[in-house]
């Protein structure tokens, strides 16, 4: 048991890496989605909800990601047409402290629904690419992010099945947590 917590602690330690501000970008937009911990949290977290609320309906654990794809990809859309979204940052912080305190209650809602809440917030996540993104080729970039952010997805699903095979509910729950805090430690830096 000391050995997965122990994989468990160096999985999270490498996932939560410190990445609290923006930097610059690469032309491609893959590191976006790395680059801030607000990005990282929350695509993190769907995975880690989606593993959870797999375990009442199989298609969540694609369905929910897909949602906060499709629907990323329509904020950056609208981004990149020069629509304003107001509040954005409050919409992406607010993604982390709720999305992590989801996988903390263990709230398991229909497939539906968890769709619609990650793809609401996921609209800010994407807008916030896209007004973001240096000056080249929009589809490449929206591409690069895009692809991130499934692959951070799957981090979550893959750590959200590690953490509940190492210690059941409770390591998924505790994962929650550690989003909810992250969440936290970015809004105590700003």
């Amino acid at each position: 048991m000391k050995f997965r917590t122990a994989c468990l602690v160096a999985l999270l330690a490498a996932v939560s890496a410190p990445a609290f501000a923006h930097p610059g970008h690469d032309g491609s937009g893959f590191l976006h989605p790395f680059a801030g911990m607000d990005h990282l949290l929350a695509m993190v977290g769907v995975g880690m909800w989606a593993w959870l609320l797999a375990a009442k309906q199989r298609s969540a654990a694609v369905l929910v990601p897909a949602a906060f794809v499709v629907m990323m990809a329509l904020g950056a859309a609208a981004g990149f047409a020069g629509i304003k979204l107001p509040l954005e940052e409050a919409a992406i912080l607010a993604s982390v402290f709720l999305i992590g305190g989801l996988v903390l209650a263990a709230v398991r809602p229909s497939t539906v629904t968890a769709m619609a809440v990650v793809g609401l917030f996921a609209v800010f996540h994407g807008y916030a690419h896209a007004i973001e993104a240096p000056s080249g080729n929009p589809a490449t970039y929206m591409l690069g992010f895009l692809g991130a952010t499934a692959l951070l997805h799957a981090a979550g699903i893959g750590l959200g099945w590690l953490a509940q095979r190492a210690m059941g509910s409770v390591g998924l729950r505790a994962l929650g947590g550690l989003i909810v805090a992250g969440g936290a430690l970015i809004l105590a830096a700003q």
